[in-house]
């Protein structure tokens, strides 16, 4: 019998590791959400061009993605703990290096590094909140993370403008990353004395294979390249496209590679049975779909209210807090009700967030110049008030049937999903963006001219939606079946 002062203290080492790894998502999420703002800036400052500012942005979500699985699957076969504090401190080197960063050569290395220390920590985050939590309580959990994240995504902007105000021209840019120094080596120090030190529970000998992690960096390396290439000038190259050609190459032998070595009897990289679980497979469709909305979202709204609008970065952040507030109030609520509401609480939170992103669209493209802020941010707050109730419910419902032993590889083939998502939609929304800027400015005097930024802003805005309702569409397809089965099962 467990006395019930042990079992106090090791559910408060529980939260408190459960707060380290959190904390650390939510500065990677951060990361990536700031430097939008500051692209103006960089621009300015180091005089960056489009492909340089598309790796800035998109080449982080690239790197990430390299490495989310293999970190994942190494997390589960030896240790969590270890590969997120490796993971750790190579971000908080990473973010020294770009703050000091002498060029925008060095700065597009030094972000690439930054998310591949990203992609180490990530799934080993998932993994640890799987392993912590069960039940109704591993949904408060992901309540509690999906809360933190979407304050760290919406926050972001607020964030980065204040930075660059605060340090002002024409290096205030640089206070984005010296941000994560203090800030990393806290969570190391916290890491270092809370997160559980659980051993393997692998039987047998392990195989790493390297073969198999090859075949997936070359899927997803070249499956993401051409759409981090894609601008939106008249420098974007067609061949970038046979980048594609080489990627369902190289998935198609990586699925037949891993194949043939769980044949042999040893641990492939992906375990393919993950995806004949419906909650999973589906539940990975609504993320990406809504992922490759979301920051392409919060980019499009950046750079059309700094450049179509001409806010200063700390004003065009503070727009995005009232998505913040409601999608954190939301989230804490939704992972309380998941177990109850179960796909149809996704599904509420999705139609919500086109309601709202509709609004910012309409707010932005017909308000006059000087209510158009005001009126955008009155929509994100009902956009984040539905957005509440999609990233943690999802997050639960995705991994619900899930082995613990499979929780770090599950999650970082979710996200993945996310990672290249946010790379297809980004490029997707701010190549149309930048391309109709260029088309209606061509040979003409009005590059500054608020009605170009309008019609850009309207259409990226409508790629973003369309990945919105696409999620929507495929949390309803998961809900009928959910009833289905459901409905086969009590006969």
């Amino acid at each position: 019998m467990t006395h019930p002062s042990a079992a106090a203290h090791a559910n408060r080492r529980r939260w408190q590791a459960f707060a380290v790894a959190t904390s650390v998502s939510a500065l990677t999420i951060l990361d990536l959400s700031k430097v939008n703002v500051g692209i103006p800036s960089i621009e300015r400052a180091l005089g960056a061009g489009p492909t340089d500012i598309q790796l800035i942005v998109a080449g982080y979500a690239l790197a990430l993605g390299l490495v989310l699985v293999p970190a994942g699957r190494l997390g589960d076969l030896f240790s969590r703990r270890t590969m997120f504090i490796a993971g750790l401190i190579t971000f908080v080197t990473a973010s020294m290096l770009c703050a000091s960063a002498p060029s925008v050569h060095f700065l597009v290395l030094f972000r690439i590094i930054q998310g591949v220390a990203a992609g180490i920590q990530t799934p080993q985050v998932i993994g640890m909140i799987q392993e912590l939590f069960q039940g109704e309580e591993r949904g408060r959990a992901f309540g509690v993370f999906g809360a933190t994240i979407g304050l760290s995504t919406a926050l972001g902007p607020t964030v980065g403008g204040l930075l660059i105000g605060v340090g002002g021209e024409p290096d205030g840019w640089r206070l984005l990353f010296w941000m994560n120094v203090p800030l990393g080596v806290a969570a190391l120090i916290g890491a270092w004395f809370v997160l559980p030190r659980t051993p393997s529970n692998r039987v047998g000998p392990v195989y790493l294979d390297p073969v198999g992690v090859l075949l997936l960096g070359v899927t997803v390396f070249s499956l993401m390249l051409p759409f981090v290439l894609t601008t939106g000038s008249a420098d974007d190259s067609p061949a970038r496209w046979g980048w594609l050609a080489l990627a369902a190459a190289a998935a198609l032998c990586f699925v037949l590679w891993e194949r043939r070595y769980a044949a042999r009897g040893r641990t492939p990289l992906i375990n393919f049975l993950l995806f004949r679980i419906p909650s999973y497979r589906n539940g990975i469709l609504v993320g990406g779909a809504y992922f490759a909305g979301m920051p392409a979202a919060f980019l499009l709204s950046t750079l059309y209210l700094q450049t179509g609008l001409g806010l200063a970065p700390v004003a065009a952040g503070l727009v995005s807090i009232s998505f913040a507030l409601c999608s954190a109030g939301t989230a804490w609520w939704s992972g309380r009700l998941v177990s109850r509401w179960g796909r149809p609480l996704v599904v509420l939170g999705l139609l919500i967030v086109v309601v709202g992103f509709m609004g910012v669209l309409v707010a932005g493209y017909y308000a006059p110049r000087e209510y158009a802020p005001w009126l955008m941010a009155a929509a994100l707050a009902v956009a984040g008030f539905g957005a509440g109730g999609v990233l943690a419910p999802n997050q639960t419902l995705t991994l619900a049937e899930i082995p613990v032993t499979d929780g770090g590889l599950a999650g970082s083939i979710g996200q993945l999903v996310q990672r290249v998502s946010t790379a297809i939609g980004t490029a997707a929304a701010s190549s149309l963006f930048f391309a109709t800027i260029y088309r209606e400015t061509v040979g003409s005097a009005g590059a500054d001219d608020t009605g170009v930024y309008r019609d850009a802003f309207l259409h990226g805005f409508m790629v973003v939606i369309g990945f919105f309702i696409l999620a929507c569409v495929v949390a309803l397809l998961d809900m009928r079946g959910r009833r289905k089965r459901a409905a086969a099962m009590a006969l």
